[in-house]
């Protein structure tokens, strides 16, 4: 089964961050969201991936190349034009083959058990499979009514709350046969929930929900963003770190090679440290997320942040609950508040 990664987007909603990388590069515990799908994938067995560009693509291409240094290998299929979801994906139809494929958003968060999945796809025979799941708060989603057996039997995007029949969502994850490709027209705005899958359900062909337990996040506003990060440090969600975990006085430290910490810096709860980072003395961390080549000075405060890499942070400085991008500076004895942004090489001056 091949791995199709829609990673075309323009992530409008998480500027001033996207501002000079495409959304999938966005950084999620110092790794690229689209790198954290791509090991999803490989975990369950899905290492032949096609990756569908459109925004920044070169962005894309030059970090994961062919692959093989993730151990996967990548192809990429590039769009002159916005064709919807399924249309970008009758674009890669050559790259795709005719072979079952399983498309997957670059920018959401999860760690559904995606061999489940496929499983259930085989047992129904389904033609397309949607990777369903249950939110509190489904009016910003898809929703989905299935029978007692699996199959879908309705489903509206985005919903108002007088519209909403269900809590059951589509998580933008679907398995599907290769005859689907014939369904999509080429060259035209085509969607997968609008268009086709509407079209499947009308024709009366096996549309199918898998329900999946687990957690899955949208990447998808600044908000959303941190959140993320809140539940990846508070263990909601287990993801690789790069570094070596290091326990100290009741702190889950995650240290990357090169890395200093003062002695009299004092981390509490966890923490991530990002490679070649220099934390100074007096220094106070608290559930942050430091990234590559950042410097941390003297009696800085850092609680509930996520900095990016080569972020540096003035003495006495104090960072509350915010995202601070690549090559900031923050001055000596400056404040940044809860939910601020400060994107890239942006310089905030002393007090």
């Amino acid at each position: 089964m091949k791995g199709v990664i829609m990673a075309g987007g323009f992530g409008t909603r998480l500027r001033p961050l996207t501002m000079n990388m495409p959304k999938p590069m966005v950084p999620v515990a110092n790794r690229p969201i689209m790198q954290r799908t791509c090991e999803l994938l490989k975990a369950h067995g899905i290492t032949d991936d096609v990756a569908l560009l459109y925004f920044q693509p070169d962005a894309i291409r030059s970090h994961f190349g062919d692959g093989s240094a993730f151990g996967i290998k990548m192809a990429y299929v590039g769009a002159e034009g916005d064709l919807g979801t399924a249309g970008s994906v009758k674009l890669g139809e050559k790259e795709i083959g005719r072979q079952p494929f399983m498309v997957i958003s670059a920018d959401i968060l999860t760690d559904f058990d995606l061999t489940a999945a496929v499983k259930f796809h085989k047992e129904k025979k389904a033609l397309a499979t949607l990777v369903l799941t249950r939110v509190d708060n489904p009016l910003q989603f898809g929703v989905v009514i299935t029978d007692k057996d699996g199959r879908i039997t309705r489903f509206l995007e985005k919903p108002s709350w007088g519209e909403v029949f269900s809590d059951t969502i589509n998580t933008g994850i679907y398995i599907l046969e290769p005859e689907v490709l014939d369904l999509i027209p080429e060259g035209r705005d085509f969607d997968f929930s609008k268009d086709l899958f509407p079209l499947i359900l009308a024709k009366g062909l096996p549309l199918y929900g898998h329900i999946a337990n687990g957690y899955w996040k949208d990447i998808g506003t600044l908000s959303e963003y941190l959140n993320v990060h809140r539940d990846i440090l508070a263990g909601k969600v287990e993801v690789g770190v790069d570094g070596t975990r290091k326990g100290r006085l009741g702190t889950d430290l995650w240290l990357g090679e090169g890395s200093k910490v003062d002695p009299t810096a004092k981390l509490s709860n966890a923490v991530i440290l990002g490679r070649n980072v220099q934390v100074g003395a007096r220094a106070e961390l608290t559930d942050c997320i430091i990234g590559d080549n950042s410097v941390i000075g003297e009696g800085a405060r850092i609680q509930g942040a996520v900095l990016w890499q080569g972020v540096s942070v003035g003495n006495n400085a104090e960072l509350k609950e915010c995202t601070v991008a690549n090559k900031a500076v923050i001055g000596d004895l400056s404040t940044i508040d809860v939910g601020a942004v400060v994107a890239d090489e942006c310089v905030i001056g002393r007090d």
